[in-house]
Order: structure tokens, then C-alpha cells, then sequence
């Protein structure tokens, strides 16, 4: 699964990265949990656009009072599944980030670790959007662990190559949802204090 990540604002890096033509809103934050809002890159009149949408999806046929707003999509499942489907046909994002949490263990003993990337300036994780009436909100989709992710957890967000952005916003091929290459992904143990939500410094990410 993806629950935690985190994201360096470097407004120019990001930018470049993405070939989004709108306004970057965001602040850097080290500590970014579910029902926060993010950035994220879609089209917009075929035209790619950074926005601002809110973690755990809410398609506009739920009730006001909906308790379920996923934060993650399984990949293996989104074309069935009623909550992910028609946002899958239509509704891709992209959402930029610098990297993310994963924890190794048994409950009440879980080391996080930080994941990172060691090509690029962020990873650019694939995922779907929603609106439903004012409200804009997002999910991460999810696939298998590869290799390197299988030490900590099984599960590992879908993190697109940049030669395929266009692709996935434009046509939504669904075998790019897979794992990306172990070489280029990298990690190291961080403190236990990024397990609360509140703490939110750099600190979180050093290695320990």
C-alpha cells in the first residue's frame, strides 16, 4: 500500500519534470497523510495542469456522510471495481512526489523506511480523481512489491517512468501499471517519529 510520502517543493525541478503549464501550489512537507491536500498533474482540455486535490477518493455518486474514501487503488482490480472504473477510464493523475514511507515488521515493533528515487528529482506516482460537487480528491494506485520492496511490504505504489506521463494521462494503458526497476529505487531506515502526523520537519527522512 501507500499511506505516507513526502514531498521537497522545488517548484522549477517539479515543473520540468511534469511539462505542466499551470501555477505549482504547494508547500514542501515531510509528512503528508491521507485526507491532506496534494498536487497532482491531469489533463485539462488535453492540456496537463498541476492541481490541488484532496488524499482518499470520493467518485460523485457516494453520500455526503461517506465514510470510504480509499487512498489507494489496487491495480490488479481498479477496471472492476465500481469506485475505481469510470475514474480509471477518464480521471488519471499523476501525483509528484519526492518519496515515501514504507514500515518492515510485526505490529508494535514496524521500522519505517524511507524510499526514494535515485534517477529522477521525484517520482511521478500514477493515480486516479474524482469530483463530487466542489470536492476534488485523488488515490494512489498500487501494485505487486518488486524485488527490493519485498524486504519491507508486499504492496508498492505504481511509480510511472517519465518517457510514459503522457501515455498513462492520455490513454490510460493499463500495462504500465507495474513495478518500476529495484536500480532505481532507494532506501534507508528513518526514525520512529514519523509514525505521528503532526511531526513534519526534515529530520524525518535523515538515516539512522
Amino acid at each position: 500500500m501507500c499511506g505516507r510520502f513526502y514531498l521537497k517543493s522545488d517548484k522549477k525541478k517539479i515543473a520540468k519534470q511534469f511539462g505542466a503549464n499551470s501555477a505549482i501550489e504547494t508547500e514542501t512537507s515531510y509528512n503528508i497523510t491521507p485526507s491532506a491536500d496534494c498536487m497532482v498533474v491531469r489533463l485539462n482540455n488535453n492540456n496537463k495542469e498541476f492541481a490541488s486535490l484532496n488524499w482518499g477518493l470520493v467518485p460523485p455518486w457516494t453520500k455526503p456522510d461517506v465514510k470510504i474514501k480509499p487512498i489507494n487503488a489496487k491495480a490488479e482490480t481498479l477496471r472492476e471495481k465500481p469506485y475505481f472504473r469510470t475514474a480509471f477510464k477518464k480521471q488519471r493523475c499523476i501525483i509528484p512526489v519526492t518519496g515515501f514511507y514504507e514500515w518492515q515488521g510485526s505490529k508494535g515493533n514496524k521500522q519505517p523506511y524511507a524510499i526514494y528515487p535515485l534517477n529522477d528529482d521525484c517520482f511521478g506516482f500514477a493515480g486516479l480523481w474524482e469530483k463530487r460537487d466542489e470536492l476534488e480528491t485523488f488515490t494512489v494506485i498500487t501494485t505487486e512489491a518488486n524485488s527490493m520492496m519485498k524486504t519491507i511490504h508486499h504492496r508498492m505504489p505504481v511509480i510511472l517512468d517519465r518517457g510514459d506521463y503522457d501515455c498513462w494521462l492520455e490513454e490510460g494503458a493499463y500495462d504500465l501499471l507495474k513495478p518500476c526497476p529495484s536500480e532505481e529505487m532507494g532506501h534507508h531506515p528513518v526514525s520512529s517519529a514519523v509514525n505521528k502526523p503532526s511531526n513534519n520537519s526534515a529530520d524525518l527522512i535523515k538515516r539512522i
